[in-house]
């Protein structure tokens, strides 16, 4: 059964962008924040991801498991999104690695912007999943980036999560990475290869 969760439109970062690694950032980058939430006409939002995990795993998943015959435990439970929405993915197995086997995540936007320069982001995230990420043995996780748009900025952020990975114990049995020459940061090049971590997550 998959359950697809429409997404906030303009409140769509601060509900993706990991709460965690976003206290750590620098006071500087985060009054940045609070000024791009004031552009985009959701000033005082917030960074609202830890509500959003908490809506997923104490009121959605509940509900659907009352009303479907599921098998709501965490070996047959995933989570799966693409750009931000991979990042709250692998967020959400830091988080609630009981609730969650797996995660997909599809051309994971570990910038958090839109460009390299002078970006804090990606080190905090880096630091946060050093000290959360569950080791191996439980989970099991699928990473993958494209080459073009968006994506090309992505393969040296996603090695550095590798390395981490393999820190964690992570071998092939429960984790894979993925690099798809040519392809971009859209819907229909996630759609064309989908199923590849679906398979993956589903197997065994």
């Amino acid at each position: 059964m998959v359950v697809g969760i429409w997404n906030a439109g303009a409140y769509r970062v601060p509900e993706y962008f990991p709460k965690k690694a976003f206290d750590n950032l620098p006071q500087q980058f985060k009054d940045l924040a609070a000024q791009f939430a004031t552009a985009r006409g959701i000033e005082g939002s917030g960074i609202q991801s830890d509500e959003y995990l908490k809506f997923l795993t104490e009121e959605l998943k509940p509900y659907i498991d009352s009303l479907y015959p599921t098998a709501p435990d965490q070996k047959n439970t995933f989570i799966a999104g693409s750009s931000m929405g991979a990042l709250l993915s692998i967020y959400a197995i830091c988080e609630y690695p009981e609730v969650f086997g797996g995660a997909a995540c599809l051309s994971t936007h570990w910038p958090g912007l839109f460009s390299h320069d002078n970006n804090p982001i990606p080190e905090a995230i880096f630091d946060y999943m050093k000290d959360n990420l569950p080791k191996a043995g439980n989970h099991k996780l699928y990473f993958d980036y494209g080459t073009e748009s968006l994506d090309a900025l992505y393969e040296p952020y996603q090695k550095q999560m590798d390395k981490i990975l393999k820190s964690k114990g992570y071998t092939s049995k429960d984790w894979i990475t993925k690099k798809f020459d040519g392809e971009g940061h859209n819907q229909m090049a996630w759609r064309k290869r989908l199923h590849i971590p679906m398979s993956f997550l589903l197997e065994g």
